[in-house]
């Protein structure tokens, strides 16, 4: 495990932590990881369906995780989009429609529609004890989209891409529940699964300036995103984003302007080349403020670990502004219980 920096030192107020977040194998933490996590501290972590069996089994499985680092506010995430990408299902969670059929109603009805359905899973996941979603994605549709994002997408106009991906974040934090803005800069034009293999986006700078990267650039004052595992050629040909120091400095952080917590879409994806270790120090050297790795593998958790530096002071910083926010948010929603959201949503549905 690497060194904390002067700028790490006793982040959190205790022992420096990992700039990492991890998943695990199962149901409940084996002994293993257990001691992995207490002994790693890692920012956060990941619950995917392996994880999940029934309400009071992910309460106790979100309780222990935290238990295992010392902290009650560690970030836990969870995939709950809506459609083909959603880890809580039935019978227990209500089946939320994909991006694109809230989408389709138009206008300020699927702005409606869209708000109220991210309320309905930010109070599913709040319930659970989770704190952040990766949701929304604001990937801008293109007949060349692969499948893998498909009606995960919400438009092939930014603008309404925009719109409803800030409705996503009104609903999730009224909740009390972070959103995260992907796949930052944009994976709409890539014609590959970056799961399965590197993507190459060979657009115009311009081009993409004017349409992939707007919608992330209209919600930059986001406090999560996480990043494309996808080479775009008119800045760096050499590198994906998620590695890339010219991606995240000047486009990223400078040509869109987002300044909050940059997590690195999954490491063990396929997009990217080299071993765990190597391509978490990628990552991280690149600007990303964490990495995430998904599997619950434990040979490649160790192995990120080795590559996995502290949390920086200035992503610590930007994790606290983003709680009080989160926390002001749920304090000032509207008061709704589950039963008029869930009306409120059929009745914008039709």
């Amino acid at each position: 495990m690497s060194s904390p920096s002067a700028d790490s030192e006793n982040v959190g107020g205790g022992e420096a932590i990992s700039a990492a977040l991890y998943g695990c194998s199962g149901t409940v933490l084996t002994a293993a990881e257990r001691a992995f996590f207490s002994r790693e501290n890692p920012f956060g972590f990941i619950l995917f369906a392996r994880n999940i069996e029934n309400p009071d089994q992910v309460r106790a499985l979100i309780s222990d995780l935290r238990d295992a680092v010392g902290r009650a506010d560690a970030p836990v995430l969870v995939d709950q989009e809506g459609g083909r990408v959603q880890r809580l299902r039935p019978p227990f969670w209500r089946a939320a429609p994909a991006a694109a059929v809230l989408a389709a109603l138009g206008g300020k009805r699927a702005e409606r529609a869209v708000f109220l359905n991210a309320r309905l899973i930010g109070r599913e996941l709040a319930d659970l004890g989770f704190s952040v979603d990766c949701a929304p994605v604001l990937d801008v549709a293109r007949a060349e989209t692969h499948a893998v994002i498909g009606d995960r997408a919400y438009s092939d106009d930014p603008a309404a891409v925009a719109a409803l991906g800030a409705a996503v974040c009104r609903g999730l934090r009224a909740e009390g529940v972070h959103p995260v803005i992907k796949h930052i800069p944009g994976h709409g034009r890539a014609k590959a699964d970056s799961h399965l293999e590197l993507p190459r986006v060979d657009a115009a700078a311009d081009d993409l300036r004017r349409l992939d990267f707007a919608p992330f650039r209209a919600l930059a004052d986001e406090d999560w995103a996480m990043t494309a595992h996808i080479v775009y050629d008119a800045f760096d040909a050499a590198a994906p984003a998620t590695c890339s120091r010219r991606m995240i400095a000047e486009v990223i952080r400078g040509e869109i302007g987002f300044s909050g917590l940059l997590m690195s879409d999954d490491l063990s994806m396929k997009a990217l080349a080299g071993s765990f270790a190597d391509r978490a120090r990628a990552a991280l050297a690149a600007g990303c403020d964490m990495v995430l790795h998904c599997n619950g593998e434990m040979a490649e958790m160790r192995a990120v670990a080795e590559g996995t530096g502290k949390l920086s002071g200035a992503a610590w910083r930007r994790f606290r502004a983003a709680e009080t926010r989160r926390l002001a948010a749920r304090a000032a929603a509207e008061p709704m219980d589950g039963a008029e959201l869930a009306a409120r949503l059929a009745e914008a549905m039709g």
